[in-house]
């Protein structure tokens, strides 16, 4: 399906940008634009894939600009297929100290992206949201739950022949840029213990390759207006913290510094008032978006009075891994296997 075609990734010299271009960049796409802000990423990104796949390099284009500046995501999207939109602040504690700024980025960021989208006519653009912005108690989620519902109001305004619109929610990736293993293998590298903030935490895990298989997923199978979400395991900070510990370095400490701000005992994925209209698909949810209008009259005279057996889904009671079980995994990720493989040297 992505013959010949272009593809734009937002944010795209982050973590799931990268592994995006690792998946597609040897396939018989056509075109893959990266579009961010930041020149050096840009610039190391295509000194790194110009080496690593010389063959097809020609194929990757770098655009500079921002999703906050409607013009230059315009000027990046003509002639383009499809949208991965990643741009995003993720930091829970620096979008809780700049909450206007994660506003900027996720949600009138969002909204320029499918501006641009619709005008350009892209046929279809998948948005990243988070966990986070299920029950959100913090910026960031607040800032993604608002992106969640620019995606389903817009989704309203074009038809879906002309521009699919859809979103992906799911929990923490590991190894991903800023997430804490790598801060936890850099603690231990430098003799330090690792640092966690409450051991009873739960978070869900996934990889990056699963991030990507979630998003091809709703490009997919996803109709417009849809928020899709993947079936995560979970596991305490703990149990995380000691799967790291027993890979790198075993007799590393493991100390306790306090919830940081605007941190979450447990995350969810699924709310229970999304349940309701949820559609199960096996290994991921499928949330259509309501498509009733304003005049609510009609609703209070004729309304819908069955409800899915469905119930939350959260962190706390989806299925939660040993540490044998979380090595595993993380023995799985190339970021693990380079950093086991270079570990002393």
């Amino acid at each position: 399906m992505f013959k010949g075609k272009t593809l734009m990734i937002t944010g795209g010299t982050g973590s799931f940008g990268n592994t995006v271009l690792r998946r597609f960049l040897e396939t018989d796409i056509g075109e893959i634009r990266v579009f961010s802000r930041d020149e050096k990423k840009q610039d190391d990104m295509r000194h790194e894939f110009q080496q690593k796949f010389p063959e097809v390099a020609d194929k990757l284009k770098f655009y500079i600009g921002d999703v906050r500046d409607l013009q230059s995501v315009k000027n990046a999207m003509h002639g383009v297929d499809y949208i991965f939109h990643a741009a995003a602040l993720k930091q829970v504690p620096s979008c809780e100290f700049f909450p206007v700024e994660a506003v900027k980025t996720n949600v009138l960021g969002t909204d320029n992206v499918l501006t641009a989208a619709i005008d350009e006519g892209v046929k279809c653009v998948i948005c990243l949201s988070t966990d986070k912005a299920a029950y959100p108690v913090n910026a960031m989620g607040t800032s993604k739950a608002m992106m969640e519902k620019v995606v389903v109001a817009k989704s309203r305004t074009v038809s879906p022949e002309k521009t699919k619109i859809c979103c992906t929610r799911y929990g923490n990736v590991l190894c991903s840029r800023g997430s804490v293993v790598p801060l936890w293998i850099d603690q231990i590298r430098e003799g330090k213990p690792i640092t966690i903030t409450e051991p009873s935490m739960t978070r869900f895990v996934m990889s990056l390759e699963e991030a990507v298989d979630l998003v091809l997923f709703a490009f997919e199978n996803g109709e417009s207006g849809d928020i899709l979400v993947q079936k995560a395991p979970a596991c305490t900070i703990e149990v995380l913290a000691e799967a790291v510990k027993e890979l790198f370095a075993p007799d590393t400490e493991i100390k306790v510094i306090g919830i940081r701000h605007g941190e979450k005992m447990y995350e969810t994925l699924l709310t229970n008032e999304e349940c309701a209209n949820a559609f199960d698909m096996g290994d991921f949810y499928r949330v259509p978006a309501d498509k009733r209008g304003l005049n609510y009259d009609k609703y209070f005279k004729d309304g819908d009075v069955e409800r899915n057996t469905l119930t939350e889904f959260n962190s706390n009671n989806t299925t939660l891994m040993t540490v044998e079980e979380v090595k595993e995994k993380l023995l799985t990720l190339s970021y693990i296997q380079n950093e086991l493989a270079n570990w002393g040297k």
